[in-house]
């Protein structure tokens, strides 16, 4: 089983990352509609939502979102957490790499590095691939991910904190030009061992991805703040667009 199968349907990856919730998550939503301007209502796809919690953030706004994940667990809790918000959003258990439907969406995000899992790149092509297609025609397409290159530069090797109790150990290193994480939680004398594994894509890589598909990069970012990309900015956002048929 791959590692993303298993981790994000266990209840201990909410509380390792409980601190990302929805008011962090609120700055690349703020930048999102700053740079896409997306039309009132617009259809929107949040590839690999996770818990929803992007996918609230633009419900609350008035846009129609349908957010997708691999993880059955994560989609029951995005669906059960939105109706206790009382908001309205689709949520769907489906493959990253297989489209839902063909030119029905005005939009799409992927977000918080929610990519480069694969162990093979042309898996995230075909993720590409499938995302264009759901894009209507000058469609846009919204991604955050890590910036490969401040990765490497600023590589914490290891950290230990307690939550609930729990201790809770992250090594973290680089192989075989991915970054890998080992996270330990200890409680009362038992551990629980868990693993992600994420490919050091860069901007050439995603330039490749998106020229392959059909999209066109029309901006990147290298923080939240709008600031410009750069190879020591902390993340890489881009902004495609998908070309309009011929």
């Amino acid at each position: 089983m791959a590692w993303y199968e298993d981790w994000f349907d266990q209840d201990a990856y909410e509380l390792v990352y409980r601190h990302r919730d929805e008011r962090d998550a609120e700055p690349v939503i703020d930048l999102l509609e700053q740079a896409v301007r997306p039309r009132p209502g617009s259809r929107i796809l949040d590839v690999a939502c996770g818990r929803g919690r992007h996918a609230r953030l633009l419900a609350r706004r008035g846009y129609d979102v349908t957010g997708i994940d691999l993880s059955a667990h994560a989609i029951e809790q995005a669906r059960a957490r939105t109706r206790a918000r009382g908001l309205t959003a689709t949520f769907l258990r489906a493959d990253m790499r297989t489209p839902l439907c063909e030119a029905c969406f005005d939009g799409a995000i992927n977000l918080f590095t929610a990519f480069g899992y694969f162990e093979d790149d042309a898996d995230h092509q075909r993720a590409i691939d499938a995302i264009a297609t759901m894009l209507r025609p000058g469609g846009w397409f919204f991604q955050d991910f890590l910036n490969a290159p401040h990765v490497r530069a600023t590589l914490v090797p290891e950290d230990v904190r307690t939550e609930d109790g729990y201790t809770i150990r992250q090594r973290r290193w680089i192989a075989d030009g991915r970054i890998e994480k080992e996270i330990r939680l200890r409680l009362n004398g038992h551990e629980h061992t868990f693993r992600e594994s994420v490919r050091l894509l860069t901007l050439d890589d995603f330039r490749a991805f998106y020229d392959r598909a059909g999209l066109e990069l029309v901006q990147t970012f290298g923080a939240y703040d709008g600031r410009p990309y750069t190879p020591d900015a902390p993340r890489l956002i881009l902004h495609a667009r998908k070309r309009n048929r011929a």
